[in-house]
C-alpha cells in the first residue's frame, strides 16, 4: 500500500483527530487501564509489536479484540498450547487436483499468522520451536515456506499475552523473541472505583457496541508520520547513554545486578516509541518526559538479572529507575 508523503496539513490535522476518536472507542470496553492503553498506541503507531503480561483475568484479551474492532484491520487470534506446531501458525501445503486437467499440484494454504492484528494468547505455553515461527514475521514482515517468500498485509501487528502466575507447563520465551517486542507491558489490578464500574458493566444483557475509525491506510500514514516527529541530539545521546549504562561494568549496581543489558535494538525502540508518544500527545518532538515514561516498557525485557537480583529480589524496574537517576540528562534546556 502506497502512501503519499508529505501529508498535508489539513490530512494531518484529520489523521490526528482520529486518536482521540480510537481511545473513545476503546474506553466503551475497557475500564482504566489507561496508562497500558497509551503504551499500546504508542507500539501501534510506531509499528512495533507487543507483549503483555498480567494476572489471569485483568482483560489482556480482551483489550487487543477492543483494539482490533476499532480499526478496519483483519483480525486473527492464537490460541498457544503445548501441541501446537509451526503450521498451525504459518499454514501448510495440500495436495489439490485441477478437475480439468487431472494435474496434481500443492497449493500453500495460509495459517493464521496472515492477519493484520494478531493474537498470541498466552505465548509462553507453547514450546520454543513455535514460538519461534513469528520470529521472521515479527521482524520482515513476511513469512517463508517451502523456499517461497510470502509478504504480509501491512499494517501487521503482534500482540502476545503471558500469566505470570502459570509456571506449570510453560516456556519462557528466549532472549532473541522477547528482542522483536517494542514494548513490554504489565497490567496491574484495577483501583475499586474502576472495579465496581467493571462489574456493572459485565454482568447486565448491554454489550457496547465498537466502531472502526481507522482504516489500514491511516495506521501506515500514523506510523509514517511518527518517524518525523523530531528528536533532539541532545536527546538521542540521553538515550544513547540509558542503554550503554546498562552494560557498563564500571557501574556498581550494574555489577551486582545486571548478567546482560540492553543492546543497540533498545535504543532505536526508545527513539521510536518516544516519537509515537510525542505524536499520541499532539506534539512533533521529543521531550525527556516522553523517554522516561517509556524507559521500562522499552527495557525491561531487554536487561537480563543476575542470581544474586533475584536473591535479593530486585526487579528489573528498580533497576532501569536507578539507571534514570544515575545518568546524567541533557545539561541544555529541553521541553518536559
Amino acid at each position: 500500500m502506497t502512501i503519499p508523503t508529505p501529508l498535508t496539513e489539513d490530512a494531518i490535522h484529520d489523521l490526528l483527530a482520529k486518536i482521540p476518536q480510537l481511545r473513545g472507542e476503546i474506553a466503551k470496553v475497557i475500564v482504566g487501564q489507561k496508562a497500558v492503553i497509551d503504551e499500546l498506541l504508542v507500539a501501534f503507531i510506531a509499528g512495533g509489536h507487543c507483549l503483555l503480561e498480567g494476572l489471569p483475568g485483568l482483560g489482556k484479551t480482551l483489550l487487543i479484540r477492543t483494539l482490533a474492532q476499532a480499526v478496519d484491520l483483519t483480525f486473527h487470534r492464537i490460541q498457544f498450547t503445548p501441541d501446537l506446531m509451526p503450521s498451525d501458525i504459518i499454514g501448510t501445503e495440500v495436495l489439490e487436483e485441477d478437475h480439468v486437467t487431472g494435474k496434481r499440484f500443492f497449493q500453500f494454504n495460509r495459517g493464521p499468522i496472515f492477519g493484520q492484528i494478531i493474537l498470541a494468547d498466552e505465548i509462553n505455553r507453547t514450546p520454543p520451536k513455535t514460538q519461534s515461527a513469528l520470529l521472521e514475521a515479527m521482524s520482515e514482515g513476511s513469512v517463508t515456506y517451502g523456499g517461497q517468500t510470502y509478504a504480509l498485509d501491512r499494517p501487521f501487528f503482534v500482540l502476545a499475552t503471558q500469566n505470570p502466575i502459570e509456571q506449570s507447563g510453560t516456556y519462557p520465551l528466549p532472549e532473541a523473541q522477547l528482542d522483536r517486542f517494542l514494548l513490554y507491558l504489565n497490567i496491574g489490578y484495577p483501583d475499586a472505583d474502576e472495579e465496581l464500574t467493571m462489574l456493572a458493566n459485565t454482568t447486565g444483557l448491554h454489550r457496547p457496541r465498537v466502531d472502526p475509525v481507522m482504516t489500514a491506510a491511516d495506521v501506515i500514514q500514523l506510523q509514517v508520520l511518527s518517524r518525523e516527529v523530531a528528536i533532539n541530539e541532545d536527546l538521542l545521546d540521553f538515550i544513547n547513554r540509558l542503554v550503554r549504562a546498562t552494560r557498563d561494568r564500571s557501574l556498581p549496581y550494574v555489577e551486582k545486578w545486571i548478567r546482560w543489558g540492553a543492546g543497540p535494538r533498545a535504543g532505536q525502540s526508545l527513539a521510536l516509541s518516544s516519537k509515537a508518544r510525542a505524536l499520541l500527545a499532539g506534539r512533533f518532538a521529543v521531550t525527556l518526559d516522553d523517554i522516561h515514561a517509556l524507559a521500562a516498557p522499552v527495557m525491561r525485557h531487554r536487561i537480563l538479572l543476575n542470581f544474586e537480583a533475584e536473591a535479593e529480589r530486585i526487579e528489573t524496574d528498580e533497576v532501569i529507575r536507578e539507571i534514570l537517576r544515575l545518568v546524567p540528562e541533557p545539561t541544555s534546556p529541553l521541553p518536559r
